[in-house]
């Protein structure tokens, strides 16, 4: 076999797919991911010498494939950059794509559809403008493969569908078609060799796999099996059968697999004719290639790698069959150097430490002495518990003369170990009660008992700098749990260095490497603790609870709101503190910048404000939460007569009643506030805010309020009820007057006879002619003419429009008399109440309202002339002459 077994992974691929979004896969194993459609994701192309991909997705329901080509190298808000977004439509009528692939030169982009339509883009596939798309291919059966060849200067787009195979050659106008055979394969069955293999299209049919040249068919290899998938990958064939057993399906959805089928992954080297590796495998969804190894992606969320192993050699055959002694016989026989067989010994003392033969194993790794390091070896035995093995190990070790001064101390170390409990911890337990602190942490240290070493650090050592910099190496999860643990004895001790590190750990955390580490690791990914959970542990730190805090919001202004309120409270403890003028107004503008971003409690902030009497900041506070009347009572509780006018100004539309209030303060107040009582009473003349009987007894209760103060407000309000009651007389003389007029017509025409003496027609004022039409309302009009332009044989066409005010005016009463509700929320809401009921009585809301139009009781009688005349008046009945 030329591959290793394969390693397992969770989840990871080099493009992975998965509702709507794109995930990466680093070499480093770091997966990351962006949103690439709101739906799903179908296809994706990765070009191999670009960092372009392209993608195949849904932004919607229903059938609306949608292509994006994404520059990878470019961000857009931290994503790749989307250079171009097009439909893949192949005409009129959408359909799905089943296939999708690009030219290495970014010039060309095919892509198949399950109709049998091959759309082909040429030009400049990353920009619209450069770039134009035809259809190069129609048919009624669906695409299943297809490939790109650069042969020289030509250019071939090889076509794969269930039927047949064919080649059109780009380079050339009018695109040529060959069919290379008459019959395909299954979608993701086809493929394109290596340059080196003269770059062919590999087809892998139901019993054979063809391979296919431009302009003819090459080889075929006969397999077995249902093929479901093929891959090409630096000279081998990978090809992807379904188990004999399993059930059947269509050709075209051999892709799918159920969640309990068996497959049969089968890697075949062409060029030597044998098996490189076969194995089965659980619903594979997809096998990748990259970085010379092939990814297997699962159904169940796995992702097994295959590696290809170095140059086969017998020494490696003989390793893989643990048959190490008759390996270590032959590199003695090949003349292996030194290095070489150190090697074997270390790779001969592993196989026999894994199967627990720890005594044969010390004895390999004793061959290994002055190839080896010694810490590899002693860490194994430490781990193990083995501890007489380590003392064996380490005498050969002085024995050769190559041992250090820990290695001795070690050695000692383990002869009294062996004396007691075989456990590694128990073992470093002694060593801190017989009082060997700097061996029990060197032995901490080492095999990562953390809690251990912090201990004996902190509590036998007292070395608070060690600790620190020991927590600064740890993983994200152990620090911080160590940091919440003894952050407080830290704290206490190495205040600028334990700020330091929670800065660090709360904002982009990686642990602190030597530098030869940090250029040979990548970066690993961010982690961010909760600063606001470490923020007791500055509880007698408050200069550097400051800081801490001060780092956050600026490095991390998603803070936690707690840090917020923290270090408002900080910041208002400093300001109330402070005697500098200067520096006070500088804090003063620190506590509302922290007010002002958002991020702090409301109720906290305003209570924190109140305690150390923060002016500024609980008024903007009471503004932000809308609390008018709040503003206003601070006022009046610190005697700000002005403010409180002024507040009235600002906040009354919003709230009417805040100048009541400001009258009934200063009412209240024995000193004189004549000026401020006269502006209030202005506002509220001028906006009819309060009855004048209100107002002054309000003022009655002020013993410096004298009748000069209310003396203009009343001649001014006196002076406009005379002016209303004046126009109300008026109106009520016109209302009489007219109401008399119409009583004398209505008797008229009750007691006399009405003559028509109309000598013109009063539409087109000619003189009148029979026929002629004429109405008590004494307009009279020529019979074509009132045929011409009246709206009802009803009614008089000059007197229609203002009989219809009236008739809406009578109506819009009536609909208003049972509203209750209304009337009810305005006399509530009004500051003139009398005016309010005075209105509805006006109205006749309280009357039960009877129209003239009606005849009394309800009942139309032919004797009943005086109801007849009444309605003949209202809607002027027509009359012929």
């Amino acid at each position: 076999m030329h591959l290793k077994k394969p390693n397992v992974f969770s989840l990871k691929s080099d493009v992975l797919h998965m509702e709507g979004q794109i995930w990466f896969l680093t070499r480093s194993l770091q997966l990351t991911s962006f949103q690439a459609y709101k739906l799903r994701v179908t296809h994706l192309y990765q070009l191999k010498q670009h960092s372009i991909l392209v993608s195949v997705g849904q932004d919607e329901q229903g059938i609306n494939p949608l292509v994006k080509v994404w520059n990878l190298d470019k961000r857009d808000s931290g994503n790749p950059l989307c250079t171009r977004i097009f439909p893949a439509i192949p005409g009129n009528k959408p359909t799905e794509v089943s296939c999708l692939s690009v030219h290495e030169n970014l010039n060309f982009m095919a892509i198949g559809f399950t109709d049998g339509s091959v759309v082909l883009t040429k030009g400049d596939i990353t920009r619209d403008r450069h770039s134009k798309t035809l259809t190069l291919h129609e048919g009624t059966c669906p695409i299943t493969g297809l490939a790109f060849r650069q042969g020289g200067k030509l250019t071939h787009l090889f076509v794969a569908t269930l039927e047949k195979v064919q080649c059109y050659t780009l380079s050339v106008k009018e695109y040529p078609r060959l069919e290379l055979d008459t019959h395909g394969c299954a979608l993701r069955c086809s493929a394109l060799t290596d340059p080196s293999q003269d770059s062919q299209f590999i087809v892998a049919g139901e019993d054979c796999v063809y391979l296919y040249q431009p302009d003819e068919r090459g080889p075929c290899f006969a397999f077995d099996g249902h093929k479901m998938l093929a891959h090409w990958h630096r000279g081998y064939l990978l090809l992807l059968t379904r188990d004999t057993k399993s059930p059947n399906k269509s050709e075209f959805a051999s892709g799918e697999t159920s969640p309990s089928e068996r497959q049969i992954l089968t890697i075949y080297d062409l060029d030597n004719k044998f098996i490189a590796y076969s194995a089965a495998f659980d619903d594979i969804i997809d096998v990748l290639a990259e970085w010379g190894s092939f990814y297997i992606l699962t159904r169940d969320g796995k992702m097994f790698v295959l590696q290809e192993k170095d140059t086969q050699t017998k020494l490696e055959m003989l390793f893989k069959k643990n048959l190490f002694v008759m390996a270590i016989n032959l590199a003695k026989s090949q003349h292996l150097d030194s290095d070489g067989l150190s090697e074997i010994f270390r790779q001969y003392g592993d196989h026999l430490y894994v199967k627990g033969d720890h005594d044969g194993a010390v004895q390999q790794y004793i061959r290994t002495i002055g190839k080896l390091e010694p810490s590899y070896v002693i860490r194994k035995f430490l781990d193990a518990q083995r501890i007489h093995n380590l003392t064996a190990y380490l005498q050969a070790l002085h024995r050769q003369s190559l041992a250090n001064a820990d290695h001795t101390t070690l050695l000692l170390n383990c002869y009294t170990k062996l004396k007691d409990s075989s456990k590694l911890e128990e073992f470093i337990k002694v060593l801190r009660q017989a009082g060997y602190h700097s061996h029990a942490v060197f032995l901490a240290e080492r095999h990562m008992h953390h809690e251990w070493y912090l201990k004996i650090q902190l509590e036998d050592l007292k070395n608070y700098q060690e600790a620190l910099r020991y927590i600064g190496r740890l993983p994200f999860e152990q620090a911080e749990s160590n940091m919440k643990r003894y952050g407080k004895t830290l704290m206490h001790h190495v205040p600028d260095g334990t700020t330091l590190l929670l800065k660090g750990l709360c904002t982009d955390y990686q642990p602190s490497r030597d530098s030869a580490d940090r250029e040979s690791l990548d970066r690993g990914p961010i982690n961010k603790a909760n600063s606001e959970e470490f923020i007791p542990i500055f509880a007698n730190n408050p200069r550097e609870l400051r800081a801490f805090l001060e780092h956050m919001i600026e490095v991390e202004p998603r803070s936690p709101q707690g840090v917020y309120d923290t270090l408002l409270e900080l910041r208002l403890q400093d300001w109330a503190h402070e005697e500098d003028p200067k520096k006070k107004k500088v804090l003063q503008g620190a506590a509302l910048s922290l007010l002002t971003s958002d991020n702090t409690v409301f109720d906290k902030a305003l209570v924190l404000c109140q305690m150390h009497n923060f002016k500024e900041g609980v008024l903007y506070l009471y503004e932000k939460g809308k609390l008018y009347q709040q503003i206003m009572h601070y006022h009046m509780q610190n005697e700000e007569y002005g403010k409180v006018v002024e507040a009235c100004k600002r906040y009354g539309e919003q709230e009417v009643c805040l100048w009541e209030q400001a009258l009934g303060y200063f009412a209240r107040k024995e000193e004189d506030c004549k000026a401020y009582i006269s502006e209030v009473l202005h506002h509220i003349d001028q906006n009819n805010l309060m009855p004048p009987l209100l107002v002054v007894q309000t003022l009655a209760h002020n013993s410096t309020a004298t009748l000069s103060v209310i003396k203009e407000y009343l001649i001014n309000k006196l002076q406009r009820e005379s002016q209303q009651i004046e126009d109300d007389e008026r109106k009520i003389r016109q209302y009489r007057e007219e109401t008399a007029q119409l009583r004398s017509e209505i008797q008229e025409l009750r007691t006399s006879a009405k003559i028509f003496q109309k000598t013109k027609c009063s539409m087109c004022n000619s003189p009148l002619e029979l026929p002629s039409v004429h109405f008590l309302c004494s307009h009279s009009f020529h019979q074509h003419c009132f045929e011409s332009y009246a709206e009802s044989d009803a009614e008089c066409p000059t007197c229609t429009p203002e009989n219809r005010k009236v008739m809406d005016m009578l109506r819009a009463q009536d609909q208003k008399r049972d509203l209750h509700d209304h009337f009810t929320r305005q006399l509530r809401c009004s500051n003139d109440g009398f005016s309010v009921v005075a209105d509805y009585f006006g109205r006749g809301v309280f009357n039960k309202l009877t129209l003239i139009t009606d005849p009394p009781g309800g009942k139309a009688g032919v004797g009943s002339l005086e109801a007849d005349l009444q309605r003949d008046l209202l809607i002027h009945t027509k009359r012929n002459a």
